[in-house]
């Protein structure tokens, strides 16, 4: 079986700009982009867009996900309720390589208000280029899983 190569993103009003560069980004990169929306920039809650692409990604649809809202805090907090999501918000390419490393994460949430676009790209690049190391940290990612019982 092949490695699953599809990324769903998804984000708030907010975010449209910046999620579809992202999608577009990926895509160059070999990466197959889901993205659901939303398509207008009418006002639209980010709890549903983290929950949806949380979904996506804990049914195993896709390997990663990838969400934005104005901060990034809000569309991961309401996606990190899912059960198998690990998600964090990033501001800088270390924090991103971390969460996969030490966290083994399978989201990344990004705020569009507060990073520009060029640094949104080189976050992307350390999550997705980042192996999670295993080992010391396997024991407190099954921790952090066990949580959800």
């Amino acid at each position: 079986m092949s490695e699953n190569k599809r990324i769903v993103l998804s984000s708030d009003h907010a975010a449209i700009g910046l999620r579809k560069a992202i999608a577009d980004y990926i895509q160059t990169k070999g990466w197959d982009a889901v993205d659901i929306g939303p398509i207008t920039s009418e006002s639209t809650h980010y709890p549903k867009h983290g929950a949806a692409a949380a979904h996506k990604v804990a049914s195993g649809d896709c390997r990663f996900g990838i969400i934005l809202c104005g901060t990034g805090q809000g569309i991961m907090m309401a996606a990190n309720k899912v059960k198998g999501i690990r998600c964090g918000v990033c501001c800088d390419p270390f924090s991103a390589q971390m969460i996969r490393a030490h966290n083994d994460a399978n989201m990344l949430a990004l705020g569009a208000r507060v990073i520009g676009d060029g640094l949104a790209l080189e976050i992307v690049d350390a999550f997705l280029n980042t192996e999670f190391e295993g080992g010391r940290h396997e024991t407190r990612v099954e921790m952090i899983s066990s949580l959800e019982q």
